[in-house]
Formats: structure tokens, sequence, C-alpha cells
């Protein structure tokens, strides 16, 4: 079992709620029940599609995401929910979120806009310092994130590492890290202990 003790009071002492689960399932029933008769964001994520927590979102609250509603109209619609679920490509046990971003909805999500802002990342997104973390969102994550996407860019082709490609198909336009939850905004990290995403 990962111990989350070192990076949860990290994040804690940065101002974030956090939960821990064993299981995503365990997750997604926690979410069910905390999040009801609300307007619903969700970022792009492979963690989130993974929990199938949509759907049971869907029942009893307003829930937008661009995955599975008209892309251009859904992403800025997301943008007004009360609430934003995302995940991150990295998170450092020393507490910081790093995101990479393409077209900047997901990213700039995580800024502002919404009461609360809840990320839930798997034990894999975990690195052991910042610098690690950033590694494994251009390196690791973005690459598998490309290919996923069926672009034609080196590190989807190599799947090895960012080559900081001037392909118009470049996904990772922005990075963003999060030393806090913004002001105004209320922060939830949910750690599960399994592989989740990318």
């Amino acid at each position: 079992m990962t111990d989350f003790k070192k990076v949860q009071a990290n994040l804690e002492a940065r101002g974030y709620t956090v939960r821990t689960f064993a299981t995503a399932a365990e997750a997604a029933d926690y979410l069910d029940g905390a999040i009801d008769g609300k307007t619903v964001g969700f970022g792009g994520s492979a963690t989130l599609d993974a929990l199938g927590i949509y759907d049971r979102l869907e029942s009893h609250n307003t829930v937008i995401w661009h995955w599975k509603q008209p892309a251009d109209e859904a992403r800025k619609a997301a943008m007004q929910t009360q609430v934003y679920l995302t995940s991150a490509n990295a998170l450092a046990e020393t507490g910081e979120i790093v995101n990479i971003d393409g077209t900047g909805n997901r990213v700039s999500a995580t800024l502002f806009g919404h009461e609360k802002v809840i990320f839930v990342i798997g034990r894999n997104k975990l690195a052991a310092t910042y610098e690690m973390a950033v590694d494994r969102a251009r390196n690791v994550a973005a690459p598998q994130r490309a290919r996923q996407l069926g672009k034609k860019t080196p590190c989807a082709v190599k799947l090895d590492r960012c080559y900081d490609c001037k392909s118009p198909e470049r996904i990772c336009r922005g990075m963003v890290t999060l030393w806090g939850p913004m002001l105004g905004m209320e922060g939830e990290v949910l750690l599960v202990d399994e592989d989740l995403g990318l």
C-alpha cells in the first residue's frame, strides 16, 4: 500500500483538503455522495474516465464534459461551473501539482472561476520532488497522451521524452504549477492507491 502521509501533510500545509482512498471505486463513491445539486465541469482526464463518475454525477447534477458533449461549447460552459473535476500529470511529494495542456481549458479551470476544484490523483502520478514531477509531466504523461490522440509529434512516435518540438500537432502548449489552491477557490485532492490515467 502506498504511503501518502508525506504528500498529504505537504498538500494540507499548502491549503488543500486531502482524502485518501484504497481504490478508484471508493473515490467515485465519495464524489457521488459529496457533489449533489451542483454544476460540475470535467477536465480532459483518463483518470476521471476510469472512475466512471460522469454518469453517476449526471443523475443528480448538471455535468459538462467535452469528452461527452460538443467539445467547443462544453469547454467554455465547464469554465462557469461551481465545481471542477480534473486530475494531474504529476504530483510532487512536496505538494506541487503539475499539469500540461494544449487547449488550455483544463489548466485555466484550475486557476479561476469555480467555487471548488477537485483533483483525483492516482499513485502513479507521484514524484519525489518538484523537478521529478515536471519531468514526469513532460516526458511521461505528455508523450503518452499525444500518442493516444494519434499525433505525429516526435514524442508520440518514439514515446521516450519531450523534444520541445515546434509541430503544429504539439499538445503541450502550456504548463501550470499549483503551489496551493488559488485565492477564492477551495481545493481538494483525492489520492487513490491505484494507477490511474497516464
